[in-house]
């Protein structure tokens, strides 16, 4: 059965006209600029569904790698379409991270993968856990949703506007449980990006799971980390992309 998110997205009653030109009352998901301050410095402004703050900023500070470790948090403050964070060293400063990094003065992009952590798991999966990971996702579909699952428990669930924050948020979610990362698989909606790739590298996630395929960009950096992925989950065209040698009992159905 699907599991019940934690973390579900808010929505809103609107009434719109049919193209038959009956009126009806539909669901709109909610969304929010939300203005992150972190010890009362601007950092970013993102876009996401106006609800469980704590779980996302918590996720997102952490793989943004401004925190180590959710303890290094003193507060967090919501108040309307904005999010003030004070961490134990006032007087840090941060930027927000990205895959893409410049060189030569900024004239050149390109994949550092030095830069990234790699992934230090000795786990494995099998292909029904992999299957039912994927039943965990909620079954709504009105959003992107991510889980975590752990020893065949769904261990964290949300939903955004987004699947990477959504992804935050059940990061955020666990680091807050004190969860071991390094024994859970990520499952999300959508196509798997090098963003969520980069996430999952700093997590200590190794297994990515999407329903949708996954970008040229994040097979490979997720082949020169040890991150397993796979693509069209929950489909008869489901296939492992990096690191087949996590995912046990390939074949079995064939």
């Amino acid at each position: 059965m699907p599991a019940v998110c934690g973390v579900r997205a808010m929505f809103k009653k609107i009434t719109c006209t049919r193209v038959d030109g009956s009126t009806v009352t539909r669901d709109a998901a909610g969304e929010a600029p939300v203005a992150i301050f972190v010890n009362g410095r601007h950092l970013t402004t993102v876009i996401l569904s106006p609800v469980g703050f704590q779980d996302f900023i918590t996720g997102y500070l952490y793989t943004e790698e401004l925190i180590k470790d959710v303890d290094e948090i003193e507060s967090v403050r919501v108040e309307e379409n904005r999010i003030s964070v004070l961490t134990k060293n006032p007087f840090r400063r941060g930027s927000v991270k990205k895959t893409i990094l410049s060189g030569c003065g900024g004239a050149v992009s390109y994949i550092d993968t030095q830069k990234l952590p790699a992934i230090d798991s000795d786990l494995t999966v099998s292909v029904p856990e992999l299957a039912a990971a994927v039943a965990a996702l909620p079954a709504s579909g009105a959003l992107d949703a991510v889980v975590l699952v752990s020893g065949g428990r769904t261990v964290a669930c949300s939903e955004d506007l987004d699947r990477h924050n959504a992804l935050d948020r059940v990061i955020g979610r666990g680091l807050r449980d004190g969860l071991d990362f390094s024994r859970t698989i990520a499952v999300g909606t959508g196509s798997a990006t090098s963003e969520m790739v980069r996430k999952c590298l700093i997590a200590g996630i190794p297994v990515l799971v999407s329903t949708g395929l996954p970008t040229a960009l994040a097979v490979e950096i997720a082949g020169e980390t040890g991150l397993c992925i796979v693509g069209s989950a929950g489909t008869p065209d489901m296939a492992v992309y990096t690191h087949a040698e996590r995912i046990t009992g390939i074949g079995a159905l064939g």
